[in-house]
């Protein structure tokens, strides 16, 4: 058995051509996808990049392991406490320990453990490349390391082997020289100059004008992409947009090389292949350029591939799945037991069969950058907001996602109904969360009493200044008044 796990950080699901993508931003990807199953509504559980991998690789979602913030408390798991042996039990234990020992020779190439001093990261994994720039890296820089390995490794059998790239994120860093294949291309069609003047008038951290988290400018280099300080009309979006498409594209182009490599060695028709990413990234919703900081179903959606050679038939599950269900289903895929404390459930059966299954709802997580919990449930997303990250976010807000997938109108007050069945909905299942906790302690909780998602934490100050000192005292007032509470629109 061999498996690669391409692991693109901060990839957007719809700007992927095999997701509908109006852009070939993906052309290596897209061909993988022709001959694997596709998962249409895949969620991490929490976002955004410690978090959601913390979910992913430990089975568990954040309110169980603890681990939903960037620091404080809450960006280390919770120990296990008096009953831990001398290793880890094995109802705690991870993915890659699970297939660890099940006999494959498990291998990663990311810097993702050093970045975020994830050090639990690399439980399971017998050779580890830190490729040493905290996710600053290029895909030409990760992908010399696969390129070697697979070179001395690739036929052999039993490997898995996780290669991380990070070009989606930002800073965007795509060299000059590979050109700009979207640069006649218009952007994506639901965004105009009214959203944007809107937006430039509005405020928070990586908003139009606030482009570097909660000031203006972003990081320049002769080796970057020229990217608009600010956002403030369509021309400027068409630039963003394009250095993040261009990231994608990028890292789809060594995407396409390590696939070449396993065809090079005579091994791609029996490797299984899993493409996915850690949280997508707002583009403009919600008035965040760039960045990850919302529970909803832009933040929190992540692209899933899945070819298993053999096994599994091509085709598109719609099903609503948890990213972690996902993993459970791989390791039962592969007869391998999913450990008792894991949050993810298997739906092998099913996918060999070629059925759909789908969870009722699913909840969605973010204490990074703001404090939110999300249902998602239909065609329905419902937001509780408990810190606004600095951001002009009531406590309860309805989308209906299906019709409206960019979030642009709150319909809460037109939907009562649905908005209650979605408090509902979230009530019960922390209450079910904390059930079956092993801690008793619902981490976001922690996070609030902290004085909130750490990316906010003591930014108010000094953010008011900026507001007032560039036309937006009116925005300076309200942060004021309401710091990181929801704001009540009423008296705003």
């Amino acid at each position: 058995m061999r498996i690669l796990y391409l692991d693109i950080d901060t990839l957007r699901a719809d700007h992927l051509g095999c997701y509908g993508y109006h852009r070939k931003t993906s052309p290596n990807i897209d061909k993988v996808a022709e001959s694997g199953v596709r998962f249409e509504k895949c969620f991490a559980s929490d976002a955004p990049c410690l978090p959601s991998r913390s979910s992913f690789f430990g089975g568990r979602f954040g309110i169980h392991s603890g681990v939903v913030n960037h620091g404080g408390l809450n960006a280390d798991p919770y120990p296990e406490g008096k009953n831990r042996g001398f290793s880890d039990s094995p109802e705690f234990q991870s993915f890659v320990t699970t297939l660890k020992k099940s006999g494959l020779h498990t291998v990663s190439v990311s810097p993702f453990a050093e970045r975020h001093a994830s050090w639990w990261f690399y439980s399971g994994f017998k050779e580890m490349f830190n490729t040493g720039k905290h996710g600053s890296e290029r895909a030409d820089e990760i992908y010399p390391y696969a390129e070697e390995w697979l070179n001395k490794n690739a036929e052999t059998d039993n490997w898995f082997l996780h290669v991380n790239m990070w070009d989606p994120h930002t800073v965007y860093k795509t060299p000059k020289e590979f050109g700009n294949p979207f640069k006649n291309e218009p952007p994506p069609a639901w965004i105009n100059e009214k959203i944007i003047k809107e937006h430039y008038e509005g405020y928070g951290p990586y908003s139009a004008r606030d482009r570097n988290g909660f000031s203006g400018g972003v990081p320049k280099g002769p080796e970057l992409l020229e990217m608009p300080n600010e956002i403030k009309s369509l021309e400027d979006y068409k630039q963003w947009i394009d250095g993040y498409d261009l990231g994608i594209n990028y890292a789809d182009h060594y995407a396409g090389k390590i696939i070449d490599l396993l065809k090079k060695h005579g091994v791609f028709e029996d490797t299984v292949i899993m493409i996915s990413s850690d949280h997508g990234e707002n583009q403009g919703e919600f008035n965040i350029y760039g960045d990850h900081q919302t529970a909803d179903t832009i933040t929190s959606r992540v692209p899933f591939i899945l070819k298993w050679p053999g096994l599994l038939k091509p085709g598109v599950d719609k099903g609503l799945h948890y990213q972690v269900d996902i993993g459970a289903t791989i390791l039962e895929l592969l007869k391998l037991k999913v450990p008792a404390k894991w949050d993810g459930e298997s739906f092998a059966g099913e996918l060999k069969k070629g059925k759909e299954y789908s969870r009722d709802f699913i909840v969605v997580s973010q204490c990074a950058w703001s404090c939110q919990r999300a249902v998602i449930f239909g065609d329905f997303l419902f937001m509780k907001t408990y810190h606004t990250g600095l951001k002009n976010f009531p406590e309860h807000m309805l989308f209906d996602f299906k019709k409206d997938p960019h979030l642009l109108k709150e319909i809460s007050k037109q939907n009562p109904q649905k908005s209650s069945e979605g408090l509902v909905k979230l009530t019960k299942w922390r209450e079910e969360m904390m059930r079956t906790s092993t801690s008793g302690v619902d981490p976001l909780d922690t996070v609030m009493e902290e004085g909130g998602p750490y990316h906010a934490r003591g930014e108010i100050e000094a953010y008011c200044k900026r507001l007032s000192e560039t036309g937006r005292k009116n925005h300076a007032l309200t942060l004021k008044k309401f710091g990181g509470r929801p704001v009540d629109r009423q008296v705003t």
